[in-house]
């Protein structure tokens, strides 16, 4: 099984809108571990592994989001697997 690790930066209409508490519902669904969190500056972070299928089916979502988000700029990055992660977890 293959692993894979993302760091993702999403831009737009994306907080206040449930989009890290819908991100994390998505990642459990898909079986990938990490975190989301709001930035200062209005955009969302989203750190995941997991397996390529399931990374991908992330990513996929997260490029329109929940109902009431609008995204504007997507930015994904791969990095190495750490397998640091017990679960996935909204960070504040």
């Amino acid at each position: 099984m293959v692993q894979k690790r993302i760091h993702i930066f999403v831009t737009g209409r994306v907080q206040g809108v449930f989009f890290r508490q819908s991100t994390k519902v998505m990642a459990i669904k898909n079986n990938v571990k990490g975190w989301v969190r709001n930035l200062d500056d209005g955009r969302v972070e989203i750190v995941g592994e997991g397996e390529i299928q399931d990374i991908e089916n992330l990513t996929q979502w997260c490029k329109t989001g929940p109902a009431n988000s609008r995204v504007d700029e997507f930015e994904l990055s791969e990095e190495n697997v750490t397998d640091e992660f017990e679960n996935f977890e909204v960070r504040y």
